[in-house]
């Protein structure tokens, strides 16, 4: 049984880092749309996966490790955001309809 919600440990997991950039994202996004618009909340999602993969990945700082730690952040990216959501409108560009 888990004695800690979230630890160092478990960022080093897959599911740990998606859920600690879901988490940042999720409370940081209204903040990010406001100042640059939906579009860019994917990036910044990116960037965010990134930044905890380079603290908390183990893949090395040579260019191997850099690139694992690029492609890493893309599928942490991917399943933080919602692989259909990213995939379906990749410009961000649906609209929503209220009703």
């Amino acid at each position: 049984m888990y004695n800690e919600l979230m630890s160092a440990d478990t960022l080093t997991t897959f599911v740990g880092l998606v859920a600690g950039t879901s988490l940042i994202v999720q409370f940081t996004k209204s903040f990010i749309k406001k100042q640059f618009g939906d579009g860019f909340v994917r990036f910044y999602t990116f960037i965010i996966a990134l930044i905890l993969i380079f603290i908390f990945g183990d893949n090395g700082f040579g260019i191997r490790g850099i690139i694992l730690k690029i492609i890493n952040a893309i599928i942490i990216t991917m399943s933080a955001m919602g692989g259909y959501e990213a995939l379906s409108d990749p410009k961000a560009t649906k609209m929503k309809v209220n009703r």
